[in-house]
């Protein structure tokens, strides 16, 4: 796995930290996924008070803030400001939502906040689309990882552009790559790490479970062996058979 502006997580899952029916369950969810980050927003985390706060800090994982609900530069950085302030790091997950209905990203407004927020310090893992060009553009604006949507927030739809995703994992060899938003089931997981991607940000599909603590186990299962599975260099599809028993050497009756 690669590293994140330096450091390298032992979990290739992140957890969100919305939606769930109680702390208690969000606190259970973690402690099965062993997820190493923790994504929480800065709405989320004044609304809930010093408690969730606490407990959060009790769970020994590292802290991604993000700027959810952010819809114009200024917003994105006065929140990313605010979010350091109340969080101590300078790690920061960028939203900037653009379309209402999809919360696709805004990817013009993306690149002017990400350059702003790399120019003060912050390290910047941007929400973003699978467009190349885009990818291109935030690196140049000083971003060292990309987070590629999946599918929309909180769909559940998985990986709707495989294509486009092989090819920003082919075209970004050397950067570290998060599928973020879209994913539903553990299968989807397991397929984004099979792509060769770094790790995989989940929220919903967990916190809006039957039973998220088990499905947080689930998806730790999965992600990890996606990623063994693309570590072994798995076959390719093929249109036709190919028999698994060698002819050489069958016996033959006349």
């Amino acid at each position: 796995m690669k590293a994140f502006y330096g450091t390298k997580l032992p979990n290739p899952l992140m957890l969100g930290t919305a939606q769930y029916p109680s702390p208690a369950i969000l606190e259970q969810s973690f402690r099965k996924s062993s997820a190493a980050v923790a994504t929480v927003s800065l709405r989320r985390e004044s609304g809930a008070g010093q408690t969730f706060w606490q407990m959060i800090q009790d769970l020994g994982v590292l802290i991604l803030p993000n700027t959810a609900g952010c819809h114009t530069v200024k917003e994105a950085v006065t929140t990313s400001h605010m979010a350091h302030e109340v969080f101590g790091t300078r790690w920061i997950k960028l939203e900037l939502i653009g379309h209402t209905d999809s919360l696709q990203p805004d990817v013009f407004q993306l690149v002017e906040a990400a350059r702003i927020l790399t120019e003060d310090g912050f390290q910047v893992f941007p929400y973003t689309t699978d467009d190349l060009i885009v990818g291109e553009r935030l690196l140049g604006a000083g971003c060292e990882v990309l987070m590629p949507w999946g599918a929309p927030i909180g769909s559940g739809r998985g990986l709707n552009n495989e294509y486009a995703l092989r090819a920003m994992r082919a075209e970004f060899a050397d950067v570290p790559l998060v599928i973020d938003a879209g994913i539903g089931l553990p299968s989807h997981a397991a397929r984004a790490m099979e792509l060769g991607y770094d790790a995989v940000l989940v929220n919903t599909a967990v916190a809006r479970a039957g039973d998220p603590a088990m499905m947080a186990r689930a998806m730790v299962r999965a992600v990890k062996a996606g990623q063994l599975a693309y570590q072994a260099d798995p076959i390719e599809a093929r249109d036709m058979a190919e028999p698994s028993t060698p002819v050489i050497g069958k016996a033959f009756l006349s």
